[in-house]
């Protein structure tokens, strides 16, 4: 979608409950891109993301209750009766739980407050230019802290794709793909990474920061690949920038790969393989002066 057309107004062209807004007096370039608002299956992926692997629920409430759903019981309660998160104060420890949320195959109402990523957008976001970070995403509204705010949604590819696509970008692109690896039990690790470079929602536009007010949890609704979903931290302003930390924790401490005691230099030339680290324009007193970078993509 070209935003040149001035007459363009909805990022999502319909495909949101609501419309995402886009600043129209911005000289900036927009970005060539699909819009979708839920991940699709990309190159190296051997599972469809939009595939119904799980199984569900027999319920016949309005909400589901722990003390009879299987999806419940097996899993946790994530939400409050309001489809608020709960237990926020975990994500401070650097760990958290996926969420299991019901699926297609529940027989529960839509209304079930154990359904609140798949219901998808339901808050007013623009895209804006920024200062100096290029495209960011605001809020329009005031967010609650454990409000569900927007997927990062994009092509779920293969470690080997991540790979390739980090290799051959230029010092002057974007690096979009993000890496969540879960670990259950003695040496078991699922990994997923997301790209929305190509396809991709709004989650595509949000900023890092090294003080977010936003964190990412995996939510599983109908398929075991995870959606990547970002609750607010904490109450969040009207017109308040929405970010995220790009290594995927949501504290002001650097990531540990940006602790090591050599030089930038020398990082970037034994660890890197000679890629530029990009500088970090967040403005927290606790930046860690470069983005983040997962370096075991590129290992």
């Amino acid at each position: 979608m070209n935003v040149l057309d001035r007459h363009v107004v909805d990022l999502s062209n319909g495909l949101e409950s609501v419309p995402v807004l886009i600043q129209q007096n911005s000289v900036q370039t927009f970005p060539e891109f699909q819009y979708s608002p839920d991940n699709v299956e990309g190159p190296g992926c051997t599972v469809d993301p939009s595939e119904v692997t799980l199984p569900g629920c027999s319920c016949h409430s309005l909400s589901c209750c722990t003390v009879s759903c299987p999806c419940l019981q097996t899993h946790g309660k994530a939400y409050n009766s309001t489809g608020t998160l709960q237990n926020i104060s975990r994500m401070d420890t650097g760990y958290c739980s996926p969420v299991f949320e019901c699926n297609a195959l529940c027989t529960c109402s839509d209304t079930c407050s154990n359904r609140v990523v798949q219901r998808g957008l339901t808050l007013r976001l623009e895209v804006y230019s920024t200062r100096n970070r290029g495209w960011g995403v605001r809020t329009l509204e005031p967010i609650p802290r454990g409000t569900f705010v927007c997927e990062y949604a994009g092509e779920v590819i293969s470690f080997e794709e991540a790979r390739r696509r980090q290799l051959v970008q230029g010092p002057e692109e974007n690096n979009y793909i993000i890496a969540v690896r879960e670990y259950a039990g003695t040496g078991s690790v699922t990994e997923t990474f997301v790209d929305p470079a190509l396809v991709g929602n709004v989650g595509r536009f949000l900023n890092h920061s090294c003080l977010p007010n936003l964190f990412m949890l995996p939510v599983r609704v109908h398929s075991l690949v995870p959606r990547l979903a970002l609750f607010a931290g904490r109450d969040i302003d009207a017109q308040e920038e929405l970010t995220f930390d790009y290594s995927g924790g949501y504290s002001n401490q650097p990531p540990v790969q940006l602790l090591s005691t050599q030089s930038d230099a020398a990082i970037q030339a034994s660890r890197t393989d000679g890629l530029q680290r990009k500088a970090c324009h967040c403005g927290a007193n606790s930046c860690a002066r470069f983005l983040p970078l997962d370096l075991s993509i590129l290992s």
